[in-house]
């Protein structure tokens, strides 16, 4: 009776409630019940095994117990279980002892597999601790070993030796070593596990890597730099005669310093390609990047160290890779950057193409000053118009016009089929192009200022020859092989139909109808100026095709204009009187812009409102102010070419461009009949030739 107090008494402990007191009659045990008592005994000692927690307990209870009660027996049991208190309070609540030994095997049975998956999961870690533990064991005896042979020395001591190494091949400025110093003596006082010893390092490996006193010794000859020009290029002699300049100027200060060249062209005429000469020329590493759609100016100035993933900007990475201080960097698409929160990167550039500022380059993560005075810059763009003023001045301007045919043709014989060859794996007896073949290429597939859709087409060809070759081995003739000859006729077989048929709208302009030359970012352009009249009730004009704000202005401006001296270019005749006008650009879905178009639009209005055409294959260009003055305009040499391009034998510049027009080279102006003219009037005698004023 005192062992049934005590297990109440526990039971009490765990806040259970025993409901039900044992009755003498449960003392009197059946088999069955005895083949249950022994079943929970079973179940307890496969869990004494596994869960040793009440092993002391257990033994001096299945020691000294007789059993005879199996109701004490299943209460002492599930007493031990990690059961919830629901569970034990059902057992204390089962006065038939049979149904409290069942209940009683269901937990302990449930505490059985319990304990067998913990035992399970415990054998499975500690087999893999056992093995981690062993291995780094092993390895620590392995590097105190080598130690002790003198085969291996300590990371951290490593580290300095390779940043002490570096430092001996550099002429590090003071203001740097004192940094370095600093932090090597910081790093030796940290633990190599910890997250700032990386930072550290890291740091201490930028600061050695930048190549603090190396420079490439330049070279100042004249004749081999003009060969390696001709060599790469075909043509732009004023920007091969501005290289030459630049190495001229270096041989006699003893290098370059404060050169920043800005090339500005269509695609596809050479710009990157001329960077890389440059390099070539004057002996010099090069390196090239690309800040088109760049938004942060952390990509120039670096990142704060503070950071994760910090890295310097695109200027130490270049001395990095360069090993040098003195290459040439290439900033390619100046005219494309962009801007949002994390700063201006044109903003940035401010500094580092500064002759007078680059000198103190700040770059954000090393945080020491670093010069690049020494550095040549390149930067390229497609036009000027989107690059902000201050950065503009800082940078020469020379400008890459598109090619004209014979240019193009010739680059196609010298360089673009022997390059596109070699790629696709041909030799030179298997097949060769006709001038005529080059021709067409150019004229009806290739049009545009660059020579890129040039050598694509190229290669096009020479990839259905390449597949036909081999298509012919693989067929396993043996006919004798034969060069294939690219030709006029056999062209559509390999481009199929031409995309441009021509650049003329019209072979002769009808009435109303007048011929302008314009630029844009992709070369010189001919632009149409179509007018026609309509019956209304009063006089107006409308503008279509794409035109931009200035060329809106522009058609104000010559519609005011030819109504103030209607007198003088058309004696008699009424200005569009009860006439609605509709002056129209081609190619309206081609956005349009510029000054250029006004004294074009003048004659087109005149031409409608005389009823004659202006003269054949006439192509002008100029803007026009409210009294007739015709001003400069700007991309002479690209509607130069575009007028050759188009046919046209009669061209009007403004008297302000002759300068302009005087440079260029005289393959250009072959063949042509060029006007210039301060005013209006000169423009009216030259267009309509037959009518008097």
């Amino acid at each position: 009776m005192e062992e049934r107090i005590e297990i109440i008494d526990y039971l009490k402990s765990k806040h259970l409630k025993a409901r039900v007191i044992y009755h003498p009659e449960n003392r009197v045990l059946s088999d069955e019940l005895k083949a249950y008592a022994l079943n929970i005994i079973s179940v307890i000692k496969e869990l004494l095994k596994l869960n040793p927690l009440f092993k002391e307990e257990l033994q001096i209870f299945l020691g000294h117990s007789d059993f005879t009660e199996p109701g004490k027996l299943a209460d002492f049991a599930v007493a031990l279980t990690t059961a919830s208190r629901d569970e034990l309070q059902e057992i204390l609540e089962s006065y038939d002892t049979q149904s409290r030994i069942d209940k009683a095997l269901i937990l302990l049975k449930k505490e059985l597999d319990l304990s067998r998956l913990q035992s399970s999961i415990n054998q499975k870690i500690e087999a893999t601790i056992t093995k981690s533990q062993k291995e780094y064991f092993l390895r620590e005896q392995l590097k105190t070993i080598k130690k002790e042979l003198g085969l291996e020395k300590e990371e951290k001591s490593i580290d300095i030796e390779k940043f002490e190494t570096r430092l001996t091949k550099r002429e590090v400025p003071s203001h740097a070593l004192t940094v370095i110093q600093e932090e090597m003596e910081k790093l030796q006082t940290l633990d190599s596990a910890s997250a700032e010893y990386a930072v550290c390092r890291n740091y201490l490996d930028w600061l050695t890597t930048v190549p603090w006193g190396i420079y490439s010794k330049e070279r100042h000859q004249l004749k081999q730099a003009d060969k390696i020009l001709q060599k790469d290029h075909y043509g732009l002699e004023e920007i091969k005669q501005r290289i030459l300049e630049l190495i001229s100027v270096g041989q006699l200060t003893g290098g370059l310093k404060g050169s920043i060249l800005c090339l500005v062209g269509p695609p596809g005429v050479g710009k990157t390609s001329i960077g890389k000469s440059i390099a070539r020329a004057l002996h010099r590493k090069f390196f090239r990047f690309s800040v088109g759609g760049m938004r942060d100016e952390a990509e120039i100035k670096g990142h704060r160290r503070t950071y994760i993933g910090s890295m310097p900007g695109k200027l130490v990475q270049a001395l990095k890779q360069c090993q040098v201080m003195n290459p040439v960097i290439m900033i390619d698409e100046v005219d494309k950057m962009g801007m949002s929160y994390h700063g201006d990167p044109a903003a940035s550039l401010l500094e580092v193409l500064d002759p007078e500022q680059n000198r103190d380059f700040l770059d954000h993560y090393l945080d020491v000053r670093v010069d690049l005075s020494n550095i040549l810059f390149v930067v390229t763009a497609n036009m000027i118009d989107t690059i902000p003023e201050p950065l503009l001045d800082r940078m020469e301007i020379l400008r890459l016009s598109g090619y004209i045919l014979e240019e193009k043709m010739q680059i196609a014989k010298k360089y673009l089929i022997p390059r596109s060859r070699k790629q696709m794996g041909l030799k030179m007896g298997d097949l060769s192009f006709s001038q005529d073949a080059l021709r067409a290429i150019i004229n009806g597939y290739a049009r545009e200022a660059g020579v890129r859709s040039l050598e694509n087409n190229i290669k096009k060809i020479m990839r259905k020859v390449a597949l036909e070759i081999v298509q012919g081995k693989e067929k396993g003739k043996k006919a004798k092989k034969r060069k294939k000859e690219i030709s006029k006729s056999t062209i559509i077989d390999y481009l199929g139909k031409p995309i441009f048929l021509s650049d003329r709208f019209y072979e002769t302009n009808p009435v109303g109808v007048a011929t302008g030359l314009a630029w844009t970012s992709h070369g010189g352009a001919t632009l149409y100026i179509e007018t026609i009249k309509v019956a209304a009730d009063k006089t107006d004009m409308t503008l279509t095709g794409q035109a931009g704000e200035v060329m809106k202005e522009s058609s104000q401006i010559a519609w005011s204009y030819l109504h103030s001296v209607i007198y003088k270019y058309a004696p008699g005749h009424t200005f569009f009187e009860k006439s609605h006008v509709h002056i129209h650009i081609p190619e309206g879905a081609t956005p349009k812009d510029g000054p250029s178009a006004g004294v074009t639009m003048v004659s087109a209005l005149l031409s409608l409102l005389l009823d004659v055409p202006v003269v054949e294959n006439l192509g002008m260009t100029g803007e026009l102010t409210l009294t007739g003055r015709v001003l400069g305009v700007g991309g002479i040499r690209e509607k130069l070419i575009a007028a050759r391009r188009s046919g046209l034998q009669i061209l009007i510049f403004p008297y302000e461009n002759q300068r302009d027009y005087d440079e260029l080279p005289a393959y250009l102006k072959k063949g042509l009949r060029v006007h210039f003219v301060n005013h209006y009037d000169e423009i009216f005698h030259l267009a309509f030739p037959g009518v008097h004023s």
